[in-house]
């Protein structure tokens, strides 16, 4: 998309998709290299349709895992015959996980608001993989429910989080960090850990706001929750 930065410019966004089955589809019969994917903070999805990384697993041909994560041990967690997660910078990616395996697309969901640099990171992962696939999702720095609660002068913040992102945004990081073919597409609401964590009524209308702030995003989709980049590197 060519955008000139005006105020006022009209931006032609995509309706919003499913986060997890949007990624882990696109990862189908693939080599995956997946960053970030042992995240502390939300392990209690795993074993369930809601994990991103699990579900990457049920699609691709093998998949290698990279997180800073203390839990993981020095020789990684082996998961099944076709993944493995092993403990490291992914900013830094070391030759024993590039020579591991030659991989088909990297994948780093709810990653790059996380960390110091995101441009530098762009580079790190366009300089080591040229040619393969990038594919990202972070939040929405301008989701409808930010507005909701600075309503009433609240915010919803994870205490790591050092970025928050919007649609312009994404791609001025984009066109900074060299790339040339990207996509950015906006991802729906979703009440997981509440829902999870929740029991009789309380979970009843929690699934029914995370309806409402659905359909909301299908009419506004720069409301979105967040945005997935599709990077050709």
């Amino acid at each position: 998309m060519d955008i000139k930065y005006d105020t006022l410019e009209k931006l032609i966004v995509p309706s919003t998709v499913d986060r997890i089955k949007y990624i882990s589809n696109q990862c189908y019969n693939k080599n995956v290299l997946d960053i970030g994917c042992y995240d502390e903070t939300a392990l209690l999805k795993m074993d369930t349709d809601f994990w991103l990384h699990g579900k990457i697993l049920e699609q691709a041909k093998f998949v290698v895992g990279i997180d800073n994560s203390e839990k993981i041990p020095f020789e990684g967690i082996k998961e099944n015959e076709k993944g493995i997660i092993f403990r490291g910078d992914a900013t830094n990616i070391n030759n024993e996980i590039l020579k591991f395996m030659e991989y088909d697309i990297i994948t780093a969901g709810e990653f790059i608001e996380h960390i110091v640099d995101p441009i530098n990171f762009f580079i790190h992962i366009k300089n080591k993989f040229q040619g393969k696939e990038l594919i990202i999702s972070t939040p929405n720095g301008t989701c409808i429910g930010n507005v909701f609660m600075g309503m009433i002068k609240r915010e919803i913040q994870h205490p790591d989080h050092l970025h928050y992102f919007s649609f312009k945004i994404l791609n001025t990081l984009c066109i900074r960090a060299g790339f040339i073919d990207f996509e950015i597409i906006p991802y729906q609401f979703y009440a997981t850990e509440m829902i999870l964590k929740s029991r009789g009524l309380k979970k009843i209308f929690v699934k029914f706001i995370e309806k409402i702030i659905r359909i909301i995003e299908k009419i506004f989709p720069m409301l979105c929750f967040g945005y997935i980049v599709k990077i050709k590197l």
